[in-house]
C-alpha cells in the first residue's frame, strides 16, 4: 500500500504508529550500513541508517524472526547495541548510487510489506530518482531501483 504525502502520521525519525508513510517529505543526505568491523564490509550490514537533512536519522534493523524494526537512529553516533562501539562502523553499502545533485534524495512515499502478524518484512522508500528497498533476513539487504528513463519523475 503506497500512501500519499498528506497521509504522514509523524515527522521523520519518530515512531510510526502503524502508518506506512512515515518518511514522506524527508530529505535523505546519506544511506549508511552499520557493520561489525572485525568482519569487514564484505557482507551485508547489520542495520541500515538513513541520515536526514534535519540532523535526524531513521534506523532499520533486523530482528531474530527476520522482521524489520524501524526506529529513530542515533546519527552521528552508533546504536546502543553496537558494543563495543570500537568494533562497529558506519559505511555506505555497496552498489548504492551517490547522493543526487542537490545533496539529497527527497522521499515521495513509503511502502511496507507485512506478514500476517503485522510485522514489517520489507520497506520501500520511494524517492524521485528511484526506490530504496530494504529487506529483512539473517542480515539486512538494501538495494536501489532507479526509475526507468521512460517514466517521468515521481510527484
Amino acid at each position: 500500500m503506497t500512501m500519499e504525502r498528506g497521509d504522514c502520521a509523524a515527522p521523520a525519525g519518530r515512531a510510526r504508529h502503524g502508518n506506512a508513510d512515515w518518511l514522506t517529505g524527508a530529505r535523505i543526505t546519506a544511506v549508511l550500513g552499520i557493520y561489525y568491523r572485525p568482519e569487514g564490509r564484505a557482507g551485508e550490514p547489520e542495520a541500515v541508517e538513513f541520515v536526514l537533512s534535519d540532523d535526524q536519522s531513521v534506523l532499520l534493523t533486523c530482528a531474530s524472526d527476520r522482521t524489520l524494526h524501524v526506529t529513530p537512529g542515533a546519527w552521528p553516533g552508533l546504536p546502543d547495541w553496537c558494543v563495543p562501539a570500537s568494533r562497529w562502523q558506519h559505511a555506505p553499502p555497496a552498489l548504492l548510487p551517490p547522493v543526487p545533485y542537490g545533496g539529497a534524495w527527497t522521499v515521495v512515499g513509503t511502502q511496507e510489506l507485512r506478514d500476517s502478524g503485522g510485522e514489517v518484512l520489507r520497506a520501500v522508500i520511494r524517492c524521485e530518482e528511484g526506490d530504496f528497498v530494504v529487506v529483512a533476513g539473517d542480515t539486512m539487504a538494501i538495494r536501489f531501483e532507479p526509475c526507468p528513463l521512460t517514466r517521468e519523475p515521481r510527484p
